[in-house]
């Protein structure tokens, strides 16, 4: 099994490595006029690349459901990678029907970024705990995943648009939204940054703390900035901590998650004020030349028809499925769990975002900031609902 762990891990190392380089490629087949949607031989590669690291990433999916005797898809190491992998995915199907460059430039960082940010949980194969013992989890789980990576072309896409049109000669709200969404990307960034450097050294901090009438220990594998409420720090050697986390964070591990959030958003805000220090302007102000070429309808439709084909697969995955394995595993449809809320939050963002696409007319600037602000919702569901709110799926 041993090996085959090996050859997994490999796997997705070829495919981190070719959808960099893919990226590296559709950037190139941007210059120029109009080249954004011409096949060039620069798009002829990156498209290769991609498919190729995509089939590195399934070969990474295959070998280690051989090694578990599972689908890989139980922890957040497995859903975050196979979520990346999905949106690629969903990319390479959308390239081919609009053979959008631009998308490609955009569609595969985030992929990128999700991936390297599954990087940093555990990686090791754990038994299954009886709730998750069952094939409507890998229904669910699978449906969900690939819904949600076609609402992620879809905020590549609107982030496109919104780039491109939104003035940027001068400070506004809107340009300060899209700062903002570009700072969240860096932030994703640091958290991968911050992480692997810490693990370098092995950084390990050991705080006692009450929890539930009982003495409970956690380490910190980044310096404490915010600390469990009454903790005790035991390892003397490491700093303390700076303040305590908010007392309304359940479960045992919340303040250290709650610090990796915090350490993630500095490191990121230092990553974001390094980019604006290097381009002397802000970071949407310095893409949007590239931009110029760039069909802005176009756009507007990937990002509309994006949404159309995810949003029924999310709904099945997302909802249906979900509901039918909640049965199975809990004897309920429904409970509230801070996930199902999540989830039911992102359904009635993106069913209002169809009925005002089509009965609105909400087009062009107005369907792109929904499509940015689906993500967001995405993302805090990925992100903050997993790490921080305690609940049933507190297991990933």
């Amino acid at each position: 099994m041993g090996d085959l762990i090996t050859i997994s891990s490999n796997f997705l190392y070829v495919a981190f490595i070719l959808y960099l380089i893919a990226t590296l490629f559709f950037g190139g087949s941007i210059r120029g006029k109009k080249q954004q949607e011409k096949v060039t031989m620069s798009s002829k590669i990156a498209i290769v690349l991609t498919i190729a690291g995509f089939l590195a990433q399934l070969g990474y999916f295959i070998t280690r459901w051989i090694a578990s005797g599972h689908a890989p898809v139980s922890n957040l190491f497995e859903f975050t990678t196979f979520f990346g992998m999905m949106i690629v995915f969903a990319f390479i199907i959308l390239y081919f029907i609009y053979k959008l460059n631009i998308l490609g430039v955009f569609t595969l960082p985030v992929a990128l970024l999700i991936i390297a940010y599954a990087s940093m949980f555990p990686r090791e194969i754990s038994p299954l705990v009886p709730s998750l013992k069952s094939h409507w989890l890998y229904i669910h789980v699978t449906t969900v995943s690939l819904g949600e990576a076609i609402l992620a072309v879809s905020f590549a896409a609107g982030l496109i648009y919104l780039i491109k049109v939104v003035d940027q000669t001068k400070k506004s709200k809107k340009t300060t939204l899209l700062e903002i969404i570009l700072y969240s990307l860096f932030a994703t960034l640091g958290f991968v940054i911050i992480t692997s450097v810490f693990s370098a050294v092995n950084y390990n901090a050991t705080f006692e703390f009450p929890f539930e009438g009982e003495i409970s220990e956690v380490d910190y594998h980044l310096p404490p900035i915010a600390g469990p409420n009454d903790g005790e720090l035991l390892t003397t050697e490491r700093m303390d901590s700076l303040f305590e986390a908010p007392g309304w964070m359940q479960g045992v591990n919340a303040a250290r998650k709650f610090n990796t959030l915090i350490w993630s958003l500095l490191t990121g805000y230092g990553l974001y004020m390094i980019a604006r220090l290097i381009l002397r302007k802000r970071v949407a102000a310095a893409i949007q030349p590239l931009l110029k070429n760039t069909n802005a309808d176009l756009v507007d439709e990937v990002s509309y028809r994006a949404v159309a084909f995810g949003f029924p697969i999310f709904t099945l995955g997302g909802l249906v499925f979900a509901m039918i394995w909640a049965q199975e595993a809990w004897n309920r449809y429904w409970g509230w769990d801070p996930k199902e809320v999540w989830a039911l939050i992102t359904w009635f963002f993106y069913a209002a975002f169809l009925h005002l696409r089509l009965s609105q007319g909400w087009h062009g600037e107005k369907s792109a900031w929904l499509a940015v602000i689906g993500f967001a919702i995405i993302m805090f569901n990925l992100i903050a609902v997993n790490l921080i709110i305690a609940g049933l799926h507190s297991y990933a």
